[in-house]
């Protein structure tokens, strides 16, 4: 009979267990959206409204925005506490920190 991966997950050593949920975590936290950014950073739209001299209403558009400009996505990741780097990814070669591009200077 096949297990189902709840039942999977339950028959693991709890130390092999752990390191999974451990690496899962890392990787849900490589990719989000500003909305998932903001709330993992427990925030409210309306502090981070602030910090940007904006509505609530103006973070929600902007959460909900697929295209941004960098100054703006700047912007909104230093209102909630970060720093915003660019990288760029090859398939045959390392991955480069552009500089110059996103710090605002």
């Amino acid at each position: 009979m096949a297990l189902n991966v709840n039942e999977w997950i339950e028959r693991m050593d709890p130390e092999r267990r752990r390191q999974v949920e451990e690496r899962a975590a890392e990787l849900i936290a490589e990719e989000m959206t500003l909305r998932e950014l903001r709330k993992a950073r427990r925030l409210t739209q309306a502090r981070v409204a602030v910090e940007l001299g904006i509505t609530q209403d103006g973070v929600s558009r902007l959460e909900k925005r697929s295209d941004l400009l960098l100054s703006t996505l700047r912007k909104t990741v230093k209102a909630m506490g970060g720093n915003l780097s660019l990288v760029a990814r090859f398939p045959d070669r390392p991955s480069v920190e552009l500089s110059g591009i996103s710090d605002g200077d």
